[in-house]
């Protein structure tokens, strides 16, 4: 099985005191950009790659999706997505997203939110959600900017004094493995650069329809550390679809 750090308690732990783990959609600094890149759910067949919490499941189920279905390799993650979404037409399966396959056009729309950095090749992944798409039908992801992704340990560079300095950024076009702190634990996460992510899409048949770098909306900027997140972008978000 690939790593599955957050069915360690401790991370776990950790994992669930963050605002948007518990304050869900709202409490996360991305959702207004990401939001706007959502298609129409209604009637739609839907798959969530590295589903978590469950939070874009029911907001799918509750946006008129006929069926829903998640995927997580954490089972502590997926308990929790069961409690949220009810009894709604959702179903949960406990795999790493890069181990499950379904049939050629099984969904119409696919979401993957901040879970594609853990996949060592994001073009084999892109393939094969090209392959479970119906003809028409969307993928939108969000996953970490390769600006944040590319020296590794996704820390700011500070003086002696703890202020940050600037962002480091090194080793950009090495793919690969990287060990990153997040949470004080050490992951394992993936950098892919981005030609890697947007070409890629390309390449396997998908037109592009919008690419965001989202800040922090206004109401979040007085959080602590939000102000920081404008000096360097921390996410891409991406809409495609298959033709």
């Amino acid at each position: 099985m690939k790593e599955n750090r957050y069915d360690d308690p401790i991370f776990f732990e950790k994992y669930s005191h963050m605002p948007r783990s518990e304050h869900g959609l709202e409490a996360a600094g991305e959702w207004e950009a990401l939001q706007t890149l959502l298609p129409d759910f209604a009637h739609k067949r839907v798959l969530d790659l590295g589903c978590g919490y469950g939070w874009h499941c029911a907001y799918a189920l509750e946006h008129g999706a006929a069926a829903v279905t998640g995927v997580d390799i954490s089972e502590k993650m997926l308990a929790v997505a069961r409690k949220k979404t009810g009894t709604g037409n959702v179903s949960y399966i406990r795999a790493a997203m890069e181990d499950v396959d379904f049939p050629d056009g099984s969904f119409d729309v696919v979401l993957s939110s901040l879970a594609l950095h853990y996949v060592a090749s994001f073009t084999d992944m892109a393939r094969k959600i090209y392959r479970w798409l119906a003809p028409g039908g969307d993928f939108v992801f969000s996953i970490e900017h390769p600006i944040f992704t590319a020296y590794g340990n996704q820390d700011w560079y500070r003086d002696a004094e703890g202020n940050i300095l600037h962002f480091p950024v090194d080793n950009y076009f090495f793919e690969g493995v990287r060990e990153a702190v997040f949470l004080g634990e050490r992951v394992t996460k993936y950098h892919h650069t981005l030609t890697t992510v947007l070409d890629g899409l390309l390449a396997c048949g998908f037109t592009l329809r919008r690419v965001v770098e989202p800040q922090p909306p206004a109401r979040m900027l007085d959080m602590e550390g939000m102000r920081d997140e404008l000096r360097r972008p921390m996410m891409l978000l991406t809409a495609a679809r298959k033709a």
